[in-house]
């Protein structure tokens, strides 16, 4: 491959990494569940406060049981950092969201997402996931 062309497929696979950490927020806020394996491997292993899991069957369980428990979330990735390394690759990024308790009351979470991720026959997936907790808030009242 020519230089050029080795920096077009980089610039398109971190694009292509950023998209699906910002689309992992949406699966999480809008219950995009039928999209997961757009997202993960089928043998995804996800390690987090609230546990482990491993699966697309078992991650679905995993976030479900610490979200459905919310009226609404809202997740805000940034600061991602994307190390490619061939057909796998490492992505860092800061994860805060918004947790709607009720009409009433919310809480603040902050995070760091790794990920790992393997190019596969239909681009880029997660097969790792572990989430650092940083912060979280006791219920605060809703200003809105």
């Amino acid at each position: 491959m020519s230089d050029i062309e080795t920096l077009v497929r980089d610039l398109a696979d971190r694009a292509e990494l950023a998209d699906l950490v910002a689309r992992h927020s949406l699966w999480i806020d809008e219950h995009r569940y039928d999209e997961t394996d757009r997202l993960f491997t089928a043998d995804v292993v996800v390690k987090s406060l609230r546990g482990e899991s491993s699966g697309i069957d078992g991650l679905i369980e995993l976030v479900r049981a610490g979200h459905d428990t919310y009226a609404a979330t809202l997740h805000n990735k940034s600061n991602l950092v994307i190390d490619l390394d061939g057909d796998t690759a490492t992505v860092r990024a800061h994860d805060v969201a918004v947790l709607v308790v009720d009409d009433k009351t919310e809480t603040i979470a902050a995070a760091v997402h790794r990920y790992g991720a393997r190019r596969t026959g239909a681009g880029w997936r997660f097969d790792r996931l572990e989430i650092t907790p940083i912060a979280l808030t006791g219920a605060l009242e809703r200003a809105l």
